[in-house]
């Protein structure tokens, strides 16, 4: 079980947030959630953690208690889990890999909505990025007003990014489909 868990894509995450500073499962929980449009499952995490101790990159710091709630566990990074981020993010930063979005594999099959379902979808998606793009703008400006350093948003920035350049293509693609420079079969 535990070498899995270290291979999750949650591991990553995890040591980040521990860099920044010591935190109980559930702390860790909530930023990851809040920070990511994915879905996190508790009890994942905790058996992520698990295999993070086991592996001796993050260790117990001590326990806390918030009003009645039970006592938790707060951990830390380590010097090793420390040097582990430190592999993963530059391994992950230098070597572009394939990633496989569900997008990816939706846009696959466009052409069985035929070109006006095609095109009723694309403008909805076009929609609704657009919405996100603008709500993520606002909330990453006022972040870096609040005094935030760019630096520690930077993902933030990189994922508005990508969203602007998914709304330039699927907005050309719909272009292409309505002018008939996208052939039908």
């Amino acid at each position: 079980m535990p070498r899995r868990a270290l291979d999750n894509p949650l591991v990553l995450g995890i040591l980040g947030l521990l860099l920044e500073s010591p935190m109980h499962p559930y702390q860790v929980f909530t930023e990851l959630r809040a920070r990511s449009a994915s879905a996190i499952n508790r009890g994942t995490l905790y058996d992520v953690v698990e295999a993070l101790v086991a592996a001796r990159w993050v260790a117990p710091q001590g326990t806390e208690r918030s009003g009645n709630r039970p006592e938790r566990t707060v951990y830390a990074l380590t010097g090793s889990g420390r040097d582990e981020l430190v592999r993963r993010l530059d391994s992950r930063i230098r070597e572009p890999r394939r990633e496989y979005p569900e997008f990816l594999g939706a846009i696959a099959y466009l052409g069985a909505l035929g070109p006006g379902g095609a095109i009723a979808a694309l403008t909805e998606r076009a929609r609704r990025l657009r919405e996100r793009a603008d709500a993520d703008q606002e909330r990453l400006s006022a972040v870096l007003r609040d005094g935030v350093p760019r630096l520690h948003v930077i993902e933030a920035e990189y994922a508005l990014h990508q969203t602007r350049a998914e709304i330039t293509w699927v907005e050309d693609l719909i272009t292409e489909i309505r002018d008939g420079s996208l052939p039908w079969p």
